[in-house]
């Protein structure tokens, strides 16, 4: 049976010998919906390892079921956003392809943020492609096919394959569920094809983990009026959104846990904190916990630092002894 992989548990970055029985050029689909796009592309192309990127539960469920049930050794799906793959995933020049499927539009103004194909991410997208790579991207949207030739035809380090804009159809292309559904419908497909060339792009480095991050710190309150005391906080820091909920005291009574938000550009994390007791009266460490399998990211960092300093400034004897974190 297939483990379940996601961007919580995975190695950063991508390590294809954990993944695949040999390590072959790698072809990344984003946004795999019910997965056959991502089966076609595993039994067409033996000779490559195929990556799905979906954000989807059920998604991910559907694509693992027929992946174990056809056998495939060379595809894997992995449940993550394509910007947290792109950062702390996929290294530099290791990608052969990038498919794109019918992304979502996101149609509202204020959601807009949230469309893939933005000039970051079509960077982004553009260095983890290798020397020749290809980006191919299909959409049935046609104010999406116009902002999407507006943005790729100026990315530096590509190339548009097509004599126009894109194209409305793409002899022998495998046509996906959500495909037939738009041409039954009176919508047809905008296909682009963009292939990485000679010039210099820059690489950004892949975001890595850190250590683990602690706080130890002494105060006279002992952990039920800590938890009595706390009040939800929120904080913004270089992008990062915090957002520390609630406190509980553990089973015993003897420990405090924190539900925390961390909202970073290239990961969104949901975990718990914990305030322990040390050896010394009144001496307490704050850390992470195994809860939500949280990565140690600089975001996750400042939420540890947040909740230790609030512990230390609850009562004016209360101080910082230490501080493993990075701000």
């Amino acid at each position: 049976m297939l483990s379940k992989l996601n961007i919580l548990t995975i190695d950063w970055p991508l390590r294809q010998d954990r993944l695949f029985p040999r390590s072959q050029p790698l072809i990344v689909e984003i946004g795999f919906g019910n997965g056959d796009y991502l089966l076609h592309l595993a039994t067409a192309r033996p000779d490559c390892n195929i990556l799905g990127l979906e954000i989807s539960g059920q998604s991910m469920a559907k694509a693992e079921a027929k992946i174990e049930k056809l056998g495939l050794t060379n595809a894997r799906p992995i449940h993550c956003r394509a910007e947290s793959a792109l950062w702390h995933l996929l290294r530099p020049q290791s990608v052969r392809e990038f498919h794109i499927n019918y992304p979502d539009p996101w149609f509202k103004k204020r959601h807009g943020r949230r469309r893939l194909i933005q000039r970051g991410t079509v960077e982004l997208l553009t260095s983890r492609l290798e020397a020749g790579g290809l980006l191919l991207l299909a959409t049935d949207i046609r104010a999406y096919a116009e902002m999407a030739h507006a943005i790729l035809s100026s990315a530096p380090g590509l190339q548009n394959e097509y004599a126009a804009a894109w194209r409305h159809e793409v002899a022998g292309r495998f046509r996906t569920k959500y495909e037939e559904k738009g041409y039954r419908e009176g919508r047809r497909g905008h296909f682009f094809r963009y292939r990485r060339d000679g010039s210099p792009v820059p690489h950004p480095p892949l975001i890595e983990e850190l250590a683990m991050p602690h706080v130890s710190l002494r105060s006279p309150l002992n952990i039920p009026e800590i938890v009595d005391r706390f009040a939800p906080q929120k904080l913004s820091i270089d992008g990062a959104h915090i957002a520390i909920l609630h406190a509980w005291l553990g089973k015993e009574r003897d420990v405090a846990l924190f539900e925390v938000v961390v909202e970073e550009p290239s990961i969104s994390q949901h975990s718990m904190i914990r305030l322990a007791p040390r050896a010394g009266a009144g001496e307490y460490i704050v850390k992470l916990t195994t809860i939500g399998h949280a990565r140690s990211t600089l975001g996750m960092h400042r939420a540890v630092a947040a909740v230790g300093d609030w512990v230390a400034g609850l009562d004016g004897r209360g101080q910082v002894v230490e501080r493993r974190v990075r701000v």
